[in-house]
């Protein structure tokens, strides 16, 4: 059968479609979030999520994918225009529904590695970390108190998908913290201050590393009870790293430590 054809941008789906991108209120309502590009896509059907609707460019796409038995809808280059944001996404946005994982859905193994992030408010940054995460093959990354929900457009577009390879878990922080602690996971906040070099601090057993604003750090709630703090060492004048360039170089040193056990 023909896959229905949308030629306007006010179709009451692509309205539909837009509301979704821009507002994390009608994501929430709809229980659904927005993806673009076939990778990432593909990325969703392997970590179980449930492709809605598609919509297409004909003259973009290469080839067609089966897309989990979604509805489709072919769409104009100018309606594309209009609902993508980026222009490389090789001509394909979805509704996705949305899951809602919780710390006790984690499978974790003997000596789990897990990032988390109190009160991050960029999804640029939340989705970096995201990808370093996948590379450091971490078994979680958790979000306290988040300021920005997991389902952003902009969050998915910058860990291009790894949103979907790496589990990923929004909480409060006080049940966080309970649920490390009864599970035995020592727990490392970064912070200048009372700390020592990462390098220095064993992460061979199973370790959250947790880490918090760029602008104000963790909070004493983390910081009281963290089984050690660490820093990384600043030789320059500036004191601080972007997040998520220092949650890559302590999970790689988790990793290096792991490697070498």
């Amino acid at each position: 059968m023909t896959d229905q054809q949308i030629t306007s941008a006010q179709n009451p789906k692509i309205k539909t479609l837009l509301a979704l991108e821009q507002k994390s209120s009608e994501r929430r309502k709809a229980g659904l979030f927005v993806v673009e590009g076939r990778r990432e896509l593909q990325h969703c059907l392997h970590a179980g999520y449930e492709i809605d609707t598609v919509f297409y460019c004909p003259q973009l796409v290469e080839e067609q994918a089966e897309w989990g038995g979604a509805k489709r809808f072919a769409v104009s280059p100018e309606v594309y225009e209009k609902i993508a944001y980026r222009g490389s996404t090789e001509g394909v946005v979805a509704e996705v529904k949305s899951k809602n994982m919780r710390l006790e859905d984690l499978s974790l193994g003997e000596s789990p590695l897990l990032m988390v992030l109190e009160r991050v408010e960029k999804p640029g940054n939340l989705g970096a970390v995201l990808r370093s995460a996948d590379a450091a093959h971490a078994d979680a990354v958790v979000v306290c108190d988040p300021l920005t929900d997991l389902y952003n457009p902009n969050l998915i577009r910058s860990s291009v998908g790894a949103l979907f390879t790496v589990p990923c878990v929004a909480c409060s922080s006080e049940d966080c913290i309970r649920f490390l602690k009864q599970h035995g996971i020592r727990i490392l906040t970064a912070q200048l201050q009372d700390s020592e070099l990462y390098y220095d601090t064993d992460m061979r057993k199973g370790t959250a590393i947790v880490m918090g604003t760029e602008a104000t750090g963790l909070t004493d709630q983390w910081r009281q009870a963290a089984d050690a703090h660490i820093r990384i060492p600043m030789l320059g004048q500036i004191d601080s790293l972007n997040v998520s360039v220092s949650a890559a170089i302590l999970l790689f040193e988790a990793v290096r430590q792991r490697e070498n056990q």
